[in-house]
């Protein structure tokens, strides 16, 4: 199982941007998916995230300006985030909590998208 995480770039402050993750191989079932994000010298912290039950949880300091969406058929994951703040600035990583067939769950991660908001 892999993720492949897209759309990060450098935007103004104020700005929007589109993270989109899509997962390939043979995941059997996926309970969670979402983003999480890593500035440099601060640890990994949870962006938004959604369920298979269409659940969102978004951290504070995102609520409002961003909207998380899942397409469960085509196992995608989208972040539109807008009135971007220097302070979003961050590797953002797509993650989803799932299992194959046959196995526990486990958690994936992606490879990592960097996100510059400056002027």
């Amino acid at each position: 199982v892999q993720l492949q995480a897209s759309g990060g770039g450098s935007v103004q402050p104020g700005g929007s941007l589109r993270l989109f993750c899509a997962v390939s191989g043979s995941i059997f079932s996926i309970k969670v998916m979402g983003w999480y994000r890593q500035a440099p010298g601060k640890e990994r912290e949870l962006v938004a995230t959604v369920t298979s039950d269409g659940d969102t949880k978004y951290a504070d300091s995102v609520k409002g300006r961003s909207t998380i969406s899942r397409d469960k058929a085509k196992n995608t994951v989208t972040l539109q985030m807008s009135s971007l703040k220097p302070e979003d600035t961050a590797v953002y990583y797509c993650h989803l909590e799932g299992r194959i067939l046959y196995n526990p769950p486990r958690h994936y991660w992606g490879q990592g998208t960097l996100v510059t908001v400056s002027s």
